[in-house]
């Protein structure tokens, strides 16, 4: 069965036409981490370890840890994962969220339950938050998620969106029964590279790198991804740009008559109207963005990059 996900220009084309599309239904940057230039191997042999262990060092400086990590296709690949580290029973979700949790969940045969508070996550064997939340960009602290992990079996932090928000992480803390999970695409904008981590203690890092395989990241995305994390100045200045835009976005989506919920700095919520039909009008400028089946009125907007796209945001929203 297909989820409701963001990215999926191809029913955009296919309903409105065209070809120069601006694809803002993810949280993916769109002014990525330049590509450097790939040496030979990197295509034509196997991952090595060496290159995988550079890989996990260069992670582990950039998200402050030392905790264990294991680099997989993505966060993605951890969320199908987890469920199957542990015995079946009952797992409560922070919703409304990312949907791959609970349905990873439901396939692994545990007993989902969403809840709308943090609290309410407390007695389950398994409890899910993503921290800042995809799609309204609420957070909690790591000494609120800390106090959770004490009242629940297993807790899995998922930081996707974090890289920009540092103090929220919980990855110095990764352990005992706490994972916590990183994206490397959304923030770098390289999501095709296909990059993740999950961090835990040494036991189950180690099951899920037997479940993963022996080469669950290819050879460029780990040479990649080592050179990026290590990039503090790129980071830093990224981090600056998106927090300025996204008020940027805000304004342009205010003065439409849209009402900012919030986001994070790689994306932003808006309760609008109707939102099929503010879906609909951004697509007449070739311009494709995220609604909601649980929503008639949310509409979450990416971030455009340069100018030529915040000139067609611009006059989408003014249109």
């Amino acid at each position: 069965m297909t989820r409701d996900h963001g990215g999926n220009i191809d029913s955009a084309i296919a309903r409105f036409g065209g070809s120069n599309w601006i694809d803002l239904s993810t949280g993916i940057n769109r002014a990525p981490y330049p590509l450097p230039d790939l040496p030979p191997e990197v295509w034509t042999m196997l991952p090595t370890q060496s290159a995988k262990q550079a890989l996990l060092r260069a992670a582990q400086t950039a998200y402050g840890t030392q905790a264990p990590m294991l680099a997989l296709a993505g966060a993605q690949a951890a969320i199908q994962m987890i469920p199957r580290l542990f015995a079946p029973k009952t797992a409560r979700v922070l919703g409304p969220t990312y949907n791959e949790h609970a349905a990873c969940l439901r396939a692994a045969g545990w007993q989902v339950q969403e809840v709308s508070r943090l609290a309410h996550l407390a007695g389950a064997d398994l409890a899910v938050v993503v921290n800042p939340n995809n799609p309204d960009g609420a957070s909690y602290s790591p000494g609120d998620l800390l106090a959770l992990g004490a009242q629940v079996g297993h807790l899995v932090v998922d930081e996707s969106f974090a890289d920009a928000q540092a103090p929220l992480s919980l990855a110095a803390q990764a352990g005992g029964n706490l994972l916590v999970l990183r994206s490397f695409g959304k923030f770098y904008g390289l999501a095709g590279l296909r990059l993740g981590f999950v961090l835990g203690d040494a036991v189950a890092i180690q099951a899920l790198d037997t479940m993963a395989g022996p080469w669950p990241v290819s050879g460029a995305a780990l040479h990649i991804g080592a050179l990026a994390l290590a990039d503090t100045d790129w980071a830093q200045a990224t981090t600056a740009r998106l927090r300025t835009e996204a008020v940027q976005a805000d304004a342009l989506a205010a003065a439409a008559g849209w009402q900012p919920l919030g986001g994070t700095e790689l994306f932003r919520l808006y309760d609008t109207p109707d939102a099929q039909s503010a879906q609909d009008r951004l697509a007449r400028h070739q311009i494709w963005s995220r609604i909601f089946p649980y929503s008639q009125r949310w509409l979450r907007l990416g971030l455009p990059a340069g100018v030529a796209e915040w000139a067609r945001l611009t006059q989408a929203l003014a249109a």
